[in-house]
């Protein structure tokens, strides 16, 4: 009788992170050292680093099989990088961490042995961060924001990190998203989950491959793909400004009868008003944008990456790379 080993995989995308695969590595290794009952796979998942991060992970898979890679054609960013990740990994429970150390692999043992109580999903969440204090306030309002106004209960300053149960990634899998925003989807799906808080430490090696695009995209993706608020909230201000501008224009002419020598409008109300109004124009009619091209990407329906190749996936993991 063959004896089915539990199997857990831990994703980790990467970009340039020479410095620190080798760390992230052995930290793990240390982790699921101490849950000898259970097999682990180490899955990388490169956005076609143009530093020594490939060659480093090689190293570590011609020394351990249980660390493998998939490196993409070219950086199709961490949204897309980091769901296809969790897409390949075929353990029971599957792991989604960064690779720049400011997720500690340390939780992956708490992690764990909530799992083992029954929680389909347990995540990682940062009250406290050792970031510049503007970003995590920024940060901190995001969350609150998107928190009110999102049609689900978001997970507050929970970014992706935590365990997912074998259900829960073929939930994930069902859905077919071409772009998704997977925290959101956690919540969207509807699973109870459990909570382990941790403080964010600061990065050690290398600097951050967010950018305020990389940031913004995700913040806005987050918003298009829970929520009707905004739009909504742009058809109650045009009605609102509507209202308000009769009112005004109506109280001018009555003013304007009452006192027709000394009433004066002046050029600069003219500007005000109109300067006012064309940026509230502008910028509701940006926000439909982005709904629109959040449409437009899903109805592309490209996949999420193109692999280069895969390191130490032998033999292929029942059709899941397709």
């Amino acid at each position: 009788m063959v004896v089915q080993h539990i199997l857990i995989s831990i994703v980790t995308p990467c970009y340039n992170e020479e410095g620190n695969v080798d760390e992230l590595h052995r930290r793990i290794a240390a982790q699921m050292a101490t849950f000898p009952q259970y097999d682990y796979e180490h899955i990388y998942v490169d956005n076609a680093s143009t530093d020594g991060t490939v060659a480093a992970i090689r190293r570590l898979a011609s020394a351990d099989s249980r660390v493998k890679a998939i490196v993409n054609n070219r950086n199709f960013g961490i949204i897309r990088s980091s769901n296809h990740g969790l897409l390949q990994a075929r353990g029971d429970a599957v792991i989604n961490m960064a690779s720049d150390m400011q997720e500690p692999p340390e939780l992956i043992g708490e992690f764990i042995r909530k799992w083992e109580q029954g929680w389909k999903v347990v995540v990682g969440v940062k009250p406290e961060s050792h970031e510049t204090a503007p970003m995590f306030a920024l940060r901190r309002l995001y969350y609150a924001t998107v928190g009110r106004i999102a049609d689900v209960t978001l997970i507050p300053h929970y970014t992706g990190f935590g365990l997912y149960d074998r259900e829960v990634i073929e939930s994930f899998r069902r859905i077919d998203d071409p772009y998704p925003y997977f925290r959101g989807l956690i919540a969207d799906m509807g699973y109870s989950h459990a909570e382990v808080p941790y403080t964010q430490p600061m990065r050690k090696r290398g600097i951050t491959k967010n950018n305020f695009y990389s940031l913004y995209d995700m913040a806005m993706l987050g918003i298009t793909s829970h929520s009707k608020v905004p739009l909504r909230l742009a058809t109650i201000a045009g009605f609102a400004l509507s209202a308000v501008s009769l009112l005004i224009a109506f109280a001018y002419l009555v003013l304007k009868l009452i006192q027709w020598d000394q009433m004066s409008f002046g050029l600069a109300p003219i500007l005000i008003g109109f300067f006012f109004f064309a940026s509230v124009q502008l910028f509701f009619i940006g926000l439909l944008g982005e709904y629109i091209l959040q449409i437009h990407t899903q109805v592309q329906r490209r996949p999420l990456v193109i692999e280069r190749e895969r390191i130490n996936f032998n033999p292929p993991i029942d059709g899941r790379h397709t």
